[in-house]
């Protein structure tokens, strides 16, 4: 049993909750997740929270494969405005930012979020570990091969599984020496990792809890859902929820999904049959 300190709002992973995904890019891979404006990312969170999401994770940089990283002052010049609105409306609300960056991580939690999601690892930005360290919040460590321009090109494992997992253990024990107390573990679905590769490491998910660390899951309308289903991400929202309850039943703490009512319902179904 996990419990995150973000901040001073102790949240409780004895069973497992949603992360809701709000996106302040026009070139996130799922048109639906989009809020270029401050009223209809309010609304879209509110209805989030309203379905039952714990955390709400705001990203202002597209990672599709081949996407161009923005620099830090223009990232933070989205989410940082962005985060000051959400926690001024919804002051208990969690809200987790999705960034690689140590500047934008420190006005992010000065702005009013509470958990750092960085999809490199500290690669990107040497200083993450450090800074999240000292901002004392909880890290989504993610795995990623390569970086989101090139990430796709080519991702090669002897052994997925193993490679990803021995990769967890440098880090996590990098992240411990730094002085970071909460660390979420993120295998990095879609990140550098061909459909094989993906399935493989949900069906060997529980092994990962050797870390002892909460595990979040990201497969929200991925590709490897919606091309082995022959069909897009608007059409991917039964495989989603398919592949959180496998998640699920392999020990995922937090489900990082774009439908919340859905994902919640998988969660809720899952307990009843744990009972």
């Amino acid at each position: 049993m996990f419990t995150l300190n973000c901040r001073g709002k102790l949240l409780p992973l004895q069973k497992p909750v949603v992360m809701g995904i709000l996106n302040l890019t026009s070139d996130s891979f799922y048109a639906a997740s989009r809020h270029q404006a401050i009223d209809p990312l309010l609304a879209a969170a509110e209805q989030m929270l309203a379905a039952g999401a714990s955390i709400l994770d705001i990203g202002g940089q597209s990672t599709r494969p081949g996407s161009t990283l923005l620099p830090a002052e223009q990232e933070a010049a989205v989410v940082v405005p962005a985060i000051t609105a959400l926690h001024e409306r919804f002051p208990e609300a969690i809200i987790s930012v999705d960034t690689f960056y140590s500047a934008v991580a420190k006005d992010a939690v000065c702005a009013g979020a509470s958990v750092v999601n960085d999809i490199s690892a500290g690669v990107i930005d040497p200083a993450m570990f450090s800074t999240v360290a000292a901002l004392n919040v909880p890290y989504v460590l993610m795995h990623m091969q390569g970086r989101p321009d090139t990430m796709q090109q080519h991702p090669h494992y002897a052994d997925v599984t193993l490679e990803v997992l021995d990769f967890f253990i440098e880090k996590t024990a990098a992240l411990k020496k730094a002085g970071v107390r909460d660390i979420i573990i993120d295998p990095g679905f879609g990140f550098g990792k061909t459909s094989v590769h993906n399935f493989i490491l949900l069906k060997n998910l529980q092994q990962f809890s050797i870390l002892g660390c909460p595990l979040l899951l990201g497969v929200s309308r991925k590709g490897s859902i919606y091309r082995a289903l022959g069909t897009t991400a608007e059409g991917a929202l039964n495989g989603t929820t398919v592949l959180h309850t496998i998640g699920l039943m392999n020990g995922a703490n937090i489900l990082r999904a774009h439908d919340v009512k859905e994902a919640m319902e998988a969660i809720l179904l899952i307990e009843q049959c744990r009972q």
